[in-house]
């Protein structure tokens, strides 16, 4: 019997753009996804965040559809409490299955909050869980990159090994922002070979896409390829 939350979320589909989500998360088993316009879903979410069938939705785990593992991502997005935020997190990352749900979250309140988020990033990139290791280098590279940025925080993604795909994307992601945001303190991990080779090689082409990126920089990258 479906609850009230999936109810409603059936009543949301879009059956031709279920389709093109199952071709951007093919990880997902395509019967789990119900096919919902991602503003459609947001708005949704803020309409029914703090109500008691919400609460109820964020403690029934693990979920029946992709889209309410999103909706899930997008209540936790909107909690202005940084102690819950990260609790909810804690709570859910076990059972985040894919890079789209994974991505989505990024709650503001973390901003208000940086000391006590940076060693609960350690413990996510510690976590050897492949979802919960993307979100932390994602919190990383949103948060640590700017005004904050340290050039330790290079080091603790520097030293991720993984072969799973989705967290050695994010590394690339990460360092190639950070080359970005950061060149004259990154560059180093780049021309000291400090990535695996396929992080390492991936890192240079989505540098060499950004447009963030002086021309000549990205000649100079180019000639660091493995």
């Amino acid at each position: 019997m479906p609850t009230i939350i999936q109810k409603r979320l059936l009543a949301l589909q879009d059956s031709k753009y279920k389709a093109f989500q199952c071709k951007l998360t093919p990880t997902i088993n395509p019967k789990t996804v119900i096919g919902i316009r991602t503003p459609i879903l947001r708005k949704f979410g803020k309409e029914i965040a703090g109500t008691a069938d919400a609460e109820k939705f964020l403690r029934t785990l693990p979920h029946k559809y992709y889209d309410e593992n999103n909706l899930h991502g997008f209540l936790i997005q909107a909690e202005k409490d940084y102690d819950r935020a990260v609790s909810l997190a804690d709570a859910f990352l076990p059972y985040v299955d894919n890079w789209a749900t994974c991505d989505l979250m990024s709650p503001k309140v973390f901003k208000k909050h940086l000391p006590e988020l940076l060693v609960q990033i350690k413990k996510w990139l510690r976590s050897g869980k492949t979802y919960t290791v993307r979100f932390g280098v994602e919190m990383l590279m949103s948060f640590f990159l700017d005004a904050e940025f340290k050039k330790e925080y290079l080091e603790l993604v520097a030293k991720i090994r993984s072969d799973e795909y989705y967290v050695k994307m994010m590394v690339a992601w990460f360092f190639a922002t950070a080359l970005a945001k950061q060149y004259e303190a990154t560059i180093p991990y780049i021309q000291a070979h400090r990535l695996a080779p396929w992080t390492h090689n991936k890192t240079i082409q989505k540098a060499v896409e950004s447009y963030r990126i002086t021309d000549a920089q990205k000649a100079y990258l180019r000639t660091l390829k493995d």
